[in-house]
């Protein structure tokens, strides 16, 4: 089959690996990718910048089931399922870790539950709760989704992001609180945020979101920091810290468990079922978040994503544009 991967530093190929042989493992299932879905954040940073090669990539995906292994019963052959799968033409995954699409969601759009599970993991152990006050720093597609779930979910969110078109994104995806910095509009957010999502992995907007909860709230870091972006001192962010009770953790998604269990009330599993429910009730907006690119040439799609230069700020492969081998 083929894969996309990661051959050397700033160079992505696809290339032909081997596939799934034999017969189906029992409580498996396999089929054809539709669609799979580039994380900008880890996948530039960690992967296409990084220093180990080849390696795989991708973590989001659709497929359409062309076999079940044997105790599979509750899927069939033509179902279309997400998953956490990998950039290839092919998927097989065990059963618990897929999730059967709503009827008439488009691929397309379902393939974000991945990226909006990121921030709901932070909505299952935020000690903030409805209608409290968000605010949410970075408005990549990791950010604007954490906003729309936020708000999905009765929160009064503020989104900020100095760069304008993802700003108006997140407005177009229906937040209203849209700013530039949190210095920008009126001066409300100095002690009243319950919970700062940290999207942007900048160092500034760490302290900002500091300096802007209320006593013993929660500032969560979502957003990784691959790099120093500012030369600000840690003496400001542990006085910050320090004189307003602050609560810094961070934004690890998985710290809530793959499937449901007993004396735990969430689970990753149970958060991308409600992800591909709000995009199928259109609760939860992609418009504009990723272009749709062929897997044919993926080079040229992470060193448009790494340069800004795309149109959109995120991109998915449709496998179903690739020729047949």
């Amino acid at each position: 089959m083929r894969q996309i991967l990661f051959t050397a530093r700033e160079q992505a190929e696809l290339q032909t690996v081997p596939g799934h042989a034999g017969p189906i493992p029992a409580l498996h299932v396999r089929g054809r990718t539709l669609v799979s879905l580039v994380s900008p954040g880890t996948e530039l940073n960690w992967g296409y910048l990084g220093n180990n090669f080849p390696v795989e990539t991708g973590y989001a995906c659709v497929f359409e089931i062309d076999g079940v292994g044997e105790g599979v019963t509750d899927l069939r052959v033509g179902d279309r399922v997400f998953a956490s799968g990998p950039h290839a033409e092919r998927q097989q995954a065990p059963r618990e870790q897929v999730t059967r699409l709503p009827d008439g969601l488009a691929p397309e759009v379902a393939v974000f539950a991945r990226l909006m599970s990121v921030s709901m993991s932070t909505l299952n152990t935020a000690a903030a709760h409805a209608p409290a006050r968000v605010l949410v720093t970075g408005l990549g597609p990791v950010g604007n989704l954490a906003a729309q779930v936020f708000a999905r979910c009765g929160y009064q969110v503020t989104a900020v992001d100095p760069v304008a078109e993802r700003r108006e994104a997140a407005k177009a995806s229906g937040i209203r609180d849209v700013r530039a910095s949190v210095a920008e509009g009126p001066d409300d957010l100095a002690g009243r945020v319950a919970l700062h999502v940290e999207c942007s992995g900048h160092e500034q907007a760490v302290l900002d979101g500091c300096n802007c909860v209320c006593k013993r709230g929660e500032v969560v870091l979502v957003g990784v920091p691959w790099g120093r972006k500012t030369e600000l001192s840690s003496f400001d962010l542990l006085h910050s810290v320090f004189h307003r009770y602050v609560v810094v953790r961070s934004g690890w998604e998985w710290e809530v468990p793959g499937q449901a269990r007993d004396f735990s009330f969430n689970s990753l599993a149970a958060n991308h079922a409600a992800a591909l429910a709000w995009l199928h009730e259109g609760s939860v907006r992609v418009d504009g978040l990723a272009g749709i690119h062929s897997p044919d040439a993926p080079g040229g799609v992470y060193a448009g994503l790494l340069a800004r230069t795309l149109p959109e700020p995120g991109a998915l492969f449709d496998w179903r544009l690739l020729a047949a081998a």
